[in-house]
């Protein structure tokens, strides 16, 4: 019997990895210290039960306190955080797995709840509209800060320790979230990025920010060892709006990547139908990856048939997933053996604790209940 496509090893001239499987980043808010760190009792343990993934992208993680824009999530920014980290890094690599980070800068998508009543920072200052889960509990995003070009060399800085910080903490490499509304995908955008200076305007402009970020950050890291994640096909979330040059922007990017010896391109197909959006792609990975001659991963929605299937077309080398990984912590097992996955319960996908978090079973584990 032939091998299912998602269970065959990936070896590329970057990455080794047992199987195609892929843990995508997500947001858990388990991280309810002060200092925003990880704990190996938590965090480490829950990516050591998921060691079977050929790739863990761990959930995003601050470069800086001006980053935040959710509660109860991980930094890497200072000495505790780093610390906290190595303790997760070894438990994943004790249990023969590899494991990434994702830096993340939320942008407008802050509350200054977060920053001592001080706006979050943004390419322009432009509400998205959307809301922000605060300390506070939800509440309305407000009218952010445009950056100056002296905030945005020092965000390029953040990110450049970061990557720096994560290696130290023991990562195999970093993702940078350049995805899904956040700092850069508000760059990227006409709609969240009214600048006229070097940093907006026309498609290259809109992009310099990110390959600053790149350029620093391999600097410190070896470019091999660096990620990327794109949702080019992003509209009506987080005040996210597609116009004709949304695609063209992103098919840019993606081209200038090839210039790039990177670890990989990690892209989103559509969170939601935009089959009626004008300049809407609805199929990411057939329109992208003729575009990109890396190792690419596809996300959003995926289960086993169409993850083997995905690979099989030759559209994308790796398949990310996520709420069946939260669930699932055995997901590559229960692929191999064949076995029904569990449900996940979304009351408990950010509550503290270990509820919906350690306590879903593994394949031996269910085949007992």
């Amino acid at each position: 019997m032939n091998k299912k496509p998602l269970l065959i090893p990936y070896n590329s001239k970057n990455l080794n990895l047992k199987n195609r499987v892929v843990m995508a980043p997500m947001t858990r808010s388990r991280t309810t210290n002060e200092e925003n760190t990880p704990t190996y009792a938590l965090e480490g343990e829950y990516y050591a039960q998921r060691a079977s993934a050929g790739l863990i992208i761990s959930e995003g993680s601050q470069v800086s306190e001006k980053a935040v824009g959710y509660i109860n999530t991980p930094g890497i920014h200072t000495k505790e955080q780093v610390e906290g980290w190595k303790e997760v890094t070894r438990k994943v690599h004790d249990q023969g797995g590899k494991i990434f980070v994702q830096l993340w800068h939320v942008g407008r998508m802050s509350h200054p709840d977060f920053h001592n009543g001080e706006l979050p920072l943004a390419p322009s200052a432009i509400d998205p509209n959307s809301q922000s889960y605060t300390p506070n509990g939800f509440k309305d995003t407000v009218t952010p800060k445009e950056m100056t070009n002296e905030e945005i060399k020092i965000t390029v800085e953040d990110f450049k320790n970061a990557a720096k910080n994560a290696i130290e903490a023991g990562f195999d490499g970093v993702e940078i979230h350049s995805s899904n509304g956040y700092l850069f995908h508000q760059f990227f955008n006409k709609t969240s990025n009214t600048r006229m200076d070097e940093y907006g305007g026309s498609i290259e402009n809109r992009s310099r920010f990110f390959f600053e970020v790149l350029d620093a950050i391999k600097e410190v890291i070896p470019v091999q060892n660096i990620g990327a994640r794109f949702n080019p096909s992003l509209h009506g979330i987080f005040g996210m709006t597609m116009d004709e040059e949304t695609i063209p922007t992103f098919e840019y990017i993606i081209k200038r990547l090839n210039d790039y010896d990177m670890a990989y391109v990690h892209l989103s197909e559509p969170f939601n139908d935009v089959s009626e959006v004008p300049f809407a792609v609805t199929q990411i990975a057939k329109h992208f990856r003729p575009l990109y001659h890396g190792t690419l991963i596809i996300n959003a929605g995926f289960n086993e048939e169409t993850g083997n299937k995905v690979i099989e077309a030759g559209d994308a080398d790796l398949v990310a997933f996520g709420k069946p990984f939260i669930s699932n912590p055995d997901l590559v097992e229960r692929f191999e053996a064949n076995v029904a996955l569990t449900d996940w319960d979304q009351d408990t996908f950010y509550t503290p604790g270990t509820e919906g978090y350690l306590d879903y079973p593994k394949i031996v584990e269910a085949q007992k209940n």
